[in-house]
């Protein structure tokens, strides 16, 4: 039986030779690491290659994802269907071993990780959704649900302000199941950290209630594994194990210095390492005892089985709970949702209210929540603003576990990325609240949910310059533009009560990416529609009033100014086509017959209005239109004056559609 340093040596070597075969990646972390995967891997962590999806299974989170040939080289070994032949493609175009571990690619791949500290916050929200979890469905003597997060972190993730946001919440809610490695290298791209770095991090992780273990020797396995056992035994606080390793270990002139970080090591220094190591094999080569040795898949099996033993126990004493959890684990949605979503759409449409859309928003909440048990969300500080609680939430606590409600305090990146990582575990349709401006601290967090294509719903509100006398500040003006441009991010602008519901619907039914819900602080007017109309809002844009002079398009609140301008125009004899477009993404995707029923070419006089950035729109228009929003920050004042000096006003839109048709009109 080989030992546990050959064990880890043959991760190292699969490292060097993946890297220098691509001459491109990161050897340093995953040969500092190696000891602590093995250890890991092969004594704790609960997995089964031959089903990597299994709901009870542990989670591994590699949050340092630069160091993505670790875990590459862990699920081969191990026994996961990642091919020796995709290790030598390495970072190889449409190899499933990119650069950075990217979900979907390579079974075993929990998230998409590589912007640093977010797969740690990723680790948050499973072990949040493990806890949550468990106190739905687990009943005395059904343990359906229990299972640990394991996090890889690096002094980048730890340098990022996200890593503070996360385990300061991940720390008050006493996420006793969530383990995080930190491999303290001192060694960071630039050199040596200590010029730009000397918190006393377990100090700081202490701090935040984390059960801490200091000075861990991560090149001795009796004491990592010493490390993870006091993890294990702590149960009510997430545990942090500081591991001290060495950057590049084995590499003759490199190890713990930063040329081992970011670049192949060379020949001549990989054969030093094969020497120093005690690793006589060329490269790719891993002996048959190797292969056994980590091997994981009958021990695999065998964990799996016994959890669909303890499944089908709970399914043969709680059915009802069974199918429950089952259907929630599987993403799909109530049998009876569909007919009972569009009643919902059509009661709002007979309510006939005028509210602001984010009244609106938390309306859809009261209807769809008590449908959807595996709605989970909160807000960032703006509970109360947003109104993303509804009358059936239940705040999530140290104490209180069977909960759906989360404050997640100021902490907007951490509050995305957590989000992604509920949705990532199964179980959960996650939702998160802020003002559209704060989506710019979570932005990355909201690009790794489309990059995964992961059910996330963000509720933002307060979405222009009509949340009035907090200023520039507060007021989104290029937010739903650069939102729309993200690719696989889809976005509502609801114009009233109606589109908020139809356009929570579509967030909810949505499985392949996530949705920015955008709604208004103030009062917004209700629209009259047919059955028809109504429907037609689930295809993103639609003929509200029809005419066929000129078309104006817009969006959110300034719908009811296109209205009333249409009102103004017909007083003179010109009728002008509303198209309401609450999401451009989804008209986008309508076939071409039912776009141009909606923008027919014929009719050039077309003028756009949102208060916004201009940009964009130019395309919907043409060449012979006009576009109307925003193109500098707003200002601080009622709302009210601020619509009116950036002429977005009824008086001043029906003006602007009279001046494109006289233009349309003098070049034909």
């Amino acid at each position: 039986m080989p030992s546990r340093r050959e064990l880890a040596n043959a991760v190292r070597a699969l490292a060097m030779d993946a890297v220098q075969r691509a001459n491109s990646g990161h050897p340093g972390m995953p040969m500092g690491m190696a000891d602590i995967a093995e250890v890991l891997w092969n004594n704790h962590l609960r997995h089964d290659p031959a089903d990597p999806e299994w709901a009870d299974r542990d989670r591994f989170v590699l949050s340092n994802g630069h160091g993505s040939m670790l875990l590459y080289a862990l699920l081969h070994l191990s026994g996961y269907k990642l091919p020796l032949q995709e290790l030598k493609n390495f970072r190889q175009f449409h190899s499933m071993t990119p650069g950075h571990p990217e979900y979907g690619d390579a079974p075993g791949v929990e998230t998409t990780t590589g912007p640093l500290g977010q797969g740690l916050a990723n680790a948050v929200g499973m072990a949040m959704a493990e806890k949550v979890l468990a106190a739905r469905f687990n009943r005395a003597g059904h343990a359906v649900v229990d299972h640990r997060t394991w996090v890889f972190v690096g002094d980048g993730c730890m340098m990022e302000g996200i890593s503070h946001e996360a385990c300061s919440l991940a720390g008050t809610l006493g996420l006793g199941k969530l383990v995080a490695f930190y491999d303290d290298n001192a060694v960071s791209i630039d050199g040596e950290v200590g010029g730009w770095f000397t918190d006393d991090t377990p100090a700081r992780f202490e701090a935040y209630g984390w059960h801490v273990v200091r000075e861990v020797d991560g090149h001795d396995p009796d004491a990592i594994d010493a490390a993870i056992r006091a993890a294990l035994a702590d149960t009510g606080r997430p545990s942090l194990l500081c591991c001290r390793t060495v950057i590049g270990f084995g590499a003759p002139t490199k190890a713990g210095k930063a040329s081992a970080h970011g670049a192949p090591l060379g020949d001549g220094e990989i054969a030093g390492a094969r020497e120093a190591l005690g690793w006589s094999h060329p490269p790719f080569e891993i002996p048959g005892d190797i292969y056994a040795g980590w091997d994981a898949g009958e021990r695999g099996a065998a964990r799996r089985r016994e959890w669909q033993a303890r499944l089908g126990a709970f399914r043969a004493d709680r059915p009802g709970d069974a199918a429950e959890f089952e259907r929630r684990m599987a993403g799909a949605l109530p049998e009876d949702w569909a007919t009972t979503g569009a009643r919902h759409v059509e009661a709002a449409q007979a309510a006939a209210e005028s509210i602001a859309s984010r009244k609106a928003s938390q309306n859809a909440l009261e209807a769809f929540g008590p449908m959807l048990p595996e709605l989970i969300g909160g807000s960032a500080d703006l509970t109360g603003s947003n109104l993303t609680k509804w009358s059936g939430s239940t705040v999530l606590s140290r104490e209180e576990a069977d909960a759906n409600y989360v404050y997640f305090g100021v902490r907007e990146f951490a509050m995305n990325a957590i989000a992604n990582g509920l949705a990532l575990h199964g179980g959960f349709i996650p939702y998160t609240g802020t003002f559209l401006m704060f989506s710019e601290y979570g932005r990355n967090a909201l690009r790794m949910a489309a990059l995964m294509g992961q059910r996330v719903i963000s509720v933002f509100t307060h979405d222009s310059i009509g949340l009035g006398e907090d200023g520039p500040t507060h007021q989104a003006v290029e937010q739903t533009a650069t939102l729309r441009l993200m690719p696989n991010m889809s976005v509502w602008r609801p114009c009233d009560a109606v589109e908020s519901m139809v356009a929570w619907q579509a967030a909810i039914e949505r499985r392949d990416g996530p949705t920015s819900l955008l709604f208004s602080r103030q009062g917004l007017p209700h629209q009259a529609r047919t059955p028809e109309q109504v429907a037609a809002i689930a295809r993103g844009g639609y003929v509200l009033r029809d005419g066929g002079d000129a078309l104006v398009i817009a969006t959110g609140s300034e719908v009811g100014i296109a209205m009333d301008a249409a009102v103004r125009l017909a007083e003179k004899g010109i009728e002008a086509r509303v198209v309401s477009m609450p999401s451009v993404d989804v008209f986008e995707a309508q076939d071409d017959a039912y776009r141009a029923s909606v923008l027919p070419r014929s009719m050039r006089a077309r003028v756009a209005v949102e208060a916004g950035v201009t940009a964009g729109w130019r395309a919907w228009v043409g060449e012979h239109g006009a576009v109307m929003g925003v193109d500098t920050f707003g200002m601080s004042a009622p709302y009210q004056q601020v619509y009116e000096h950036f002429g977005l006003t009824a008086e001043q839109v029906a003006a602007r559609v009279e001046s494109v048709i006289a233009r349309v009109a003098a070049e034909d």
